[in-house]
């Protein structure tokens, strides 16, 4: 990480904005939610690179302990994860070449592949969730009351943006 700077350049950049553009209460706030995005991103990165898993490959694991079956079907993996099939490909071909995860037919439909964690998956998931949990996933200086509304807000920019309807 850098050294810190002796001011805050997205509140003096909100101030040019501000002086030489109009109004800059969205800009700063989406400035702000970027940097954010790239401290949490770095923060993550590096809890989980010991362990050999992006943030992307990590999720796939939860999201097939989550499971009731510790399985899923790619495109339901897409869906959740809110992925391009392209994208859940790669991460699945490189969690197999890992051992974390195996293809395996589906029961009733031959069309169609399942994605399951392995017992390795299952403990590399576990270990990567400690590093995480132990940064905070790298959301520090909040409190849990201000970390809920944050996830408020949040929630509300996603569903005004289609995100998902419920």
């Amino acid at each position: 990480m850098n050294r810190p700077l002796p001011f805050d350049p997205i509140a003096r950049a909100a101030q040019f904005w501000e002086d030489r553009i109009g109004p800059a209460g969205t800009m700063a706030a989406v400035t702000g939610v970027m940097r954010v995005q790239q401290i949490i991103q770095s923060a993550v990165d590096g809890a989980l690179k010991p362990h050999g898993l992006t943030f992307a490959r990590y999720e796939a694991l939860v999201l097939l302990t989550f499971s009731r079956h510790a399985r899923l079907p790619m495109r339901v993996m897409g869906e959740r994860l809110q992925l391009h099939p392209t994208s859940v490909t790669n991460i699945v071909d490189r969690l197999e070449r890992d051992g974390l995860v195996k293809r395996v037919p589906h029961p009733t439909d031959r069309r169609t592949t399942l994605v399951e964690i392995t017992e390795n998956g299952r403990a590399r998931r576990e270990a990567a969730t400690a590093a995480v949990v132990g940064i905070d996933f790298g959301l520090t200086g909040l409190t849990e009351r201000q970390v809920g509304q944050l996830t408020e807000l949040l929630t509300k920019v996603r569903k005004s943006a289609g995100d998902f309807t419920e």
